[in-house]
């Protein structure tokens, strides 16, 4: 990868951007979310230390928001910047707490690198699962600032490990210690000479979703809606998704149905209405809390990790899309099934969940129903299933706590 068509790829990669936005609202975020640029003001005294975290999206945020708040707690007196590359994590997230400023990551270039760290001065950089950025990378190793990858995920497919990777090496070279989820990805790096900096140390996620439930306060509205009745949620959902629970939510009114679609927009949440005839939307609730609707249609962000909690069985959705399923640790954490399409495979939880019993894959509404009916008729299975998801999320905790103690050993944040 030359620097040359590294820099070509970009300038299409916005320009594509740019026309995207005449009709799409994220693509207009992307750009006007840029515009302020350094969107950061310090006026923190010479000693302070800066903790930069990047993320790609929400996703990403939630693998690095464990050991945030873990350095936050165990070095009160520095200060956290966070940034983000997408709308959908920084739109969601930009009035996180637990970070002191929150920006869009400028694009990528030489003189954007450099203006950005200059202002930020960072004393550790952590960027989380995956984004290689060359410029800000090499900016980062020129002035000798350590960056932690944290579940870092690698597969066979990515240019690195091509025999056209040799530039490509290069970025992973900017990095002080890799944290990776499984052994195959340490294996992918030994296989390329990035050995003595690497740990298996699972992923963060577990150790997220587990705070989350063991926090889990109740919402008022919903537990009013679910009564006593039998309950799916169906979380993160896109089109083909709904198209596989429409024949079953309408042959069984008697159970109630909880989705959550993974795009909220004015438009998609109007065509899942209509998909789903009689349903009410989560903020019709409190103005209508006679609805004798089965389903509910969640129409905000933020909620959607505490809502599995209230399920009897759990749907997760992206499995029939070419990103494939979305987070499977939030239903399982919960000790619920956890039903999926077929698109799993970039994904190790989403299969070591089906190894160990915890999850239940479909490729067709004929299949959903199959398994569905084969869950409601034995208790015990549901039961069973439920413990299996919830005991393989336990017992993959502690990846945060094996971060933290490589940045207390290796003094990070201690002048």
């Amino acid at each position: 990868m030359g620097t040359f068509f590294y820099t070509i790829f970009l300038r299409l990669y916005i320009a594509g951007i740019k026309v995207l936005s005449f009709w799409n609202p994220k693509a207009r975020l992307w750009i006007a979310g840029r515009k302020n640029f350094p969107a950061v003001n310090f006026t923190y005294s010479a000693d302070t230390k800066i903790v930069w975290m990047h993320c790609a999206s929400l996703g990403e945020f939630e693998q690095g928001r464990p050991v945030i708040e873990n350095l936050k707690k165990q070095f009160p007196a520095i200060k956290i910047v966070l940034s983000f590359f997408s709308p959908s994590g920084y739109e969601v997230q930009k009035k996180y707490s637990g970070a002191d400023a929150i920006f869009y990551l400028p694009v990528d270039s030489k003189t954007n690198a450099k203006k950005l760290i200059d202002v930020i001065k960072p004393s550790l950089v952590i960027w989380v699962k995956y984004e290689y950025w060359f410029y800000y990378l090499k900016e980062l190793k020129q002035q000798n600032i350590p960056v932690l990858l944290v579940s870092g995920i690698f597969r066979n497919s990515q240019p690195f490990f091509k025999w056209y990777g040799r530039s490509w090496k290069k970025i992973l070279l900017s990095f002080a210690h890799f944290f990776v989820q499984d052994e195959a990805s340490r294996k992918l790096l030994a296989g390329i000479s990035i050995d003595k900096n690497v740990t298996v140390s699972g992923d963060t996620r577990f150790d997220r979703v587990i705070e989350v439930a063991e926090k889990f306060e109740h919402i008022p509205l919903i537990q009013q809606f679910c009564g006593n009745s039998k309950i799916i949620v169906a979380g993160s959902t896109w089109e083909d998704d709904e198209a596989e629970l429409i024949h079953y939510v309408k042959a069984n009114p008697q159970i109630k149905f909880i989705i959550a679609p993974h795009e909220i927009d004015a438009e998609n949440l109007k065509d899942v209405q209509k998909e789903f005839a009689g349903s009410i939307f989560y903020s019709e609730l409190a103005n209508n809390q006679q609805a004798t609707a089965n389903v509910l249609i969640i129409d905000n962000v933020g909620m959607l990790s505490r809502l599995y909690h209230y399920a009897d069985i759990t749907y997760v959705g992206g499995g029939f899309g070419d990103d494939g399923v979305h987070n499977v640790l939030e239903a399982a954490v919960y000790g619920k099934p956890v039903i999926y399409g077929p698109e799993f495979e970039k994904f190790i939880e989403a299969i070591e969940l089906i190894s160990c019993g915890g999850g239940v894959i479909i490729n067709s509404a004929l299949e959903l129903e199959k398994e569905l009916t084969a869950l409601w008729s034995n208790p015990q299975l549901i039961k069973t299933v439920g413990e299996a998801a919830k005991n393989y999320v336990y017992s993959n905790a502690g990846a945060s706590k094996k971060i933290m103690a490589y940045i207390q050993e290796k003094r990070l944040l201690i002048n």
